[in-house]
């Protein structure tokens, strides 16, 4: 009886370290946790519900041996039995403990996991909205390179267009006096042929009059 309450008395102990190794980030709660994660795999938490069942009903006997002491008169009690009473209460109490622990064990192992998945997606999701955000200032700076490029090129057309117009415009300017010479041109030759023609028209006179006179 006395090694069932040290056992007990270990077992608790045990699962109370483990609890506070649970409260802080070591390199043994990777350990725990692990070795935990492993226990539950398989026939692991098959075992460990069969254990906290037998657990459960010893501590349920207990606890009616203890009612049925109780339950006797008091003058038929002997320190014998009183000894047994405190022994199967302190029994009973280390076993609820040990099953709470255990319970508290199994959550704080359950949450850890959850924690560990959400940082885990959280960290994903970060990576995501990294790369995203990568991705949108390579576009940004890429769209900005080709708008830079586009009024490059704007600016290159519209100052080819301004050299073309001032080529159309000397064009036309050396086409007016092209005209204007061409003008005056024709202006001196129909002066030169009026010329010409009074000049034909004063000879034959001049001839005219020198026939009349040999006559």
């Amino acid at each position: 009886m006395l090694a069932q309450v040290q056992l007990l008395f270990m077992v608790v102990f045990m699962e109370m370290g483990l609890i506070l190794l649970f409260l802080f980030r070591t390199p043994l709660r990777k350990l725990i946790i692990m070795t935990l994660d492993r226990v539950k795999r398989g026939s692991g938490p098959l075992i460990v519900k069969s254990v906290a069942a037998t657990v459960l009903v010893i501590m349920v006997y207990t606890v009616y041996s203890i009612k049925e002491l109780q339950s006797r008169p008091t003058d038929s009690v002997n320190p014998t039995d009183q000894i047994l009473l405190a022994h199967q209460i302190l029994q009973a109490a280390l076993m609820g403990f040990s099953l709470f622990l255990g319970l508290m064990i199994d959550r704080l192992h359950h949450y850890i996991r959850e924690l560990r998945l959400l940082r885990k997606t959280m960290e994903a999701v970060k990576k995501q909205d990294r790369a995203l955000d990568n991705n949108k200032n390579g576009e940004a700076t890429t769209l900005r390179d080709e708008i830079s490029s586009l009024r490059n090129k704007v600016n290159q057309l519209e100052s080819e267009n301004e050299a073309k117009e001032k080529e159309v415009q000397s064009q036309r300017a050396n086409s007016d006096s092209l005209k204007r010479q061409s003008e005056k041109l024709l202006l001196e030759y129909d002066r030169l042929l009026e010329e010409n023609q009074n000049l034909r028209s004063q000879l034959q006179s001049l001839s005219h009059s020198d026939s009349k006179k040999n006559t």
